[in-house]
């Protein structure tokens, strides 16, 4: 697999950083995004191929706005306490995936695998 940009946004600093250092065993490079702003200047930016996105940073409409503007990146969403009707409408506002942000290995599963169906998707 080539090597892959990754930006990471969190409400929670100490949590980012967890989550970018767990994501810096797998991918070339992890940047932290600190705002809504921040994230959405860094994707471009660093070319990151993956979003790990809190969803109490952004709304369901922000990021349905956010896949629209940025199809090529995956998009991982996390959540403190994410239930079924927040999966639902994050997957359709277009992620990849729901997380419990406290659940590292799920989010850098998530993220791993999100690239691969992209990869298998824009080969076909």
């Amino acid at each position: 697999m080539k090597p892959l940009n990754v930006v990471v946004a969190q409400m929670d600093p100490k949590k980012a950083e967890a989550i970018a250092a767990s994501l810096n065993n797998y991918f070339r490079s992890v940047s932290v995004a600190r705002s809504k702003e921040e994230l959405c200047l860094a994707i471009p930016r660093k070319r990151a191929e993956v979003a790990v996105v809190d969803l109490e940073m952004i709304s369901l409409e922000e990021l349905e706005q956010l896949h629209r503007d940025l199809p090529a990146t995956a998009i991982v969403c996390t959540h403190r306490i994410p239930d079924e009707e927040m999966w639902a409408g994050a997957m359709s506002a277009g992620a990849a995936d729901v997380c419990e942000n406290q659940n590292v290995g799920a989010v850098v599963n998530s993220a791993l695998r999100s690239i691969g169906v992209k990869a298998r998707s824009q080969a076909a």
